[in-house]
């Protein structure tokens, strides 16, 4: 599973984005969310997640906190 950070997240339109340790990144909303709760997560913070293709690119499942 990759890890990454957070990148960017907006809070009252429910979406945001993680950067993988590789540089890679996807987007993310929080109606996809299932193992963590979206207003609990801060720019900057480590996580793990699942990375799926979409129409419109990669996008973030399964994130999880690290640590």
């Amino acid at each position: 599973m990759p890890a990454g950070r957070i990148k960017m997240i907006s809070p009252d339109r429910g979406f945001g984005f993680v950067r993988g340790d590789d540089g890679s990144e996807a987007f993310f909303h929080r109606t996809e969310l299932t193992t963590v709760d979206f207003d609990s997560l801060e720019e900057g913070e480590s996580v793990t997640f699942e990375v799926v293709d979409s129409p419109k690119g990669p996008r973030a499942r399964n994130l999880q906190k690290v640590g």
